[in-house]
């Protein structure tokens, strides 16, 4: 049974009705804001400035059993780490994202591997996921706190959230409490699961349909690719030898394909391979430019230009690119579906977010 936390203090985007059942139905360009950047969060980004460290009396914990002080301590450590090293924000939320779309949210990314079998975190798609750190400092101070009553999978949706969060001083979705840690953690499993940079879009809808999300959630949860990077090694092909000639995706921008080579020219050397922004110019703030980006044909990965063929997803694409506001609502109304889907079997509380009990 989850039990919904704490959201807002009655400002921001996220006030609007949460369960307003399609956000994007109605809007579109009427609703533009500054295409050249004042539209991007660029003045909400500068809200982060100073030692990063929240304000508790800003938005009381709400009363978790077992463990009231538990979103006090999660969204501390969490915007203080973020302060400290702003990269932690894209490498918490895929975190989430990888834990959730493999047997569901419980935590079963962060098992170890052990002799007899090889887990999540060991899977080709996962093996640059990062932020474990993170979890393990908010898990310790809670078992000191209240020891055995919050689950690994818990933190991972609270860090995830508060990451995010640190750019607006606030809550930008409600987290449920209550999940529990699985039991079994397979690489295997997270390799056939997890949606793939070079998927298609009819292969994406599916994939996302078949964990209970559908079209907008689609749309809204690739947007979290405006922060954080990609590797050249992702895109090597697509930019090199797109149909096995030697050729370059001819969907990609031709002067955004150009720098992107230029960056990419000496990928495997020393083995090297290079990071790459997920949205040209504006990577390191949660705003609405990755829908710009795709719109002018600048989408990193194959995935992200596939939202463009589908008249569907291009338009909901344009209504998030010229409503922040829209778009916010509707990435956490994505967010809080994704962090419902449910675990596969038994669960528990680990004590050790990398080992079951």
């Amino acid at each position: 049974m989850f039990v919904l936390s704490h959201i807002s203090n009655g400002q921001g985007p996220h006030h609007h009705d949460q369960q307003q059942k399609n956000p994007v139905a109605g809007h579109g360009r009427d609703h533009h804001q500054d295409d050249e950047g004042k539209g991007r969060g660029h003045d909400d980004h500068d809200d982060h400035k100073g030692n990063g460290k929240p304000k508790d009396d800003d938005h009381p914990p709400p009363h978790v059993k077992g463990c009231p002080q538990l979103e006090t301590i999660a969204r501390n450590i969490t915007w203080t780490r973020v302060a400290a090293d702003p990269t932690l924000a894209p490498k918490l939320l895929r975190l989430h994202f990888h834990d959730c779309f493999v047997r569901g949210c419980d935590a079963s990314i962060l098992l170890d591997s052990t002799a007899s079998n090889s887990a999540e975190k060991d899977a080709i798609p996962n093996q640059t996921v990062a932020g474990y750190e993170v979890v393990d400092e908010i898990k310790a101070r809670l078992e000191v706190v209240c020891p055995s009553s919050v689950s690994c999978a818990d933190i991972v949706a609270l860090a995830a959230r508060d990451a995010v969060s640190f750019q607006f001083k606030r809550p930008m979705w409600p987290v449920s409490i209550g999940r529990k840690d699985g039991r079994v953690s397979s690489s295997s499993e997270a390799s056939s699961n997890l949606p793939s940079p070079f998927s298609n879009f009819t292969t994406l809808l599916q994939e996302f349909k078949n964990k209970g999300l559908d079209l907008q959630d689609l749309v809204a949860l690739s947007g979290a690719h405006t922060i954080g990077v990609g590797h050249c090694g992702l895109i090597s092909d697509r930019l090199f030898n797109f149909t096995g000639v030697g050729d370059t995706d001819p969907s990609i921008a031709r002067a955004y394909a150009s720098l992107l080579r230029a960056k990419c020219s000496n990928l495997g050397a020393n083995n090297v391979d290079p990071a790459i922004e997920m949205d040209p110019g504006s990577g390191s703030s949660f705003d609405t430019h990755y829908y710009t980006a795709l719109r002018q044909n600048q989408g990193l990965f194959e995935s992200d230009a596939a939202l463009l063929t589908d008249q569907r997803s291009a338009r909901m694409s344009r209504a998030f690119e010229t409503n922040r506001e829209l778009f916010f609502v509707a990435f956490g109304q994505s967010m809080v579906k994704m962090g419902a889907i449910g675990g596969v079997g038994a669960g528990e509380i680990r004590r050790n977010c990398h080992v079951i009990n």
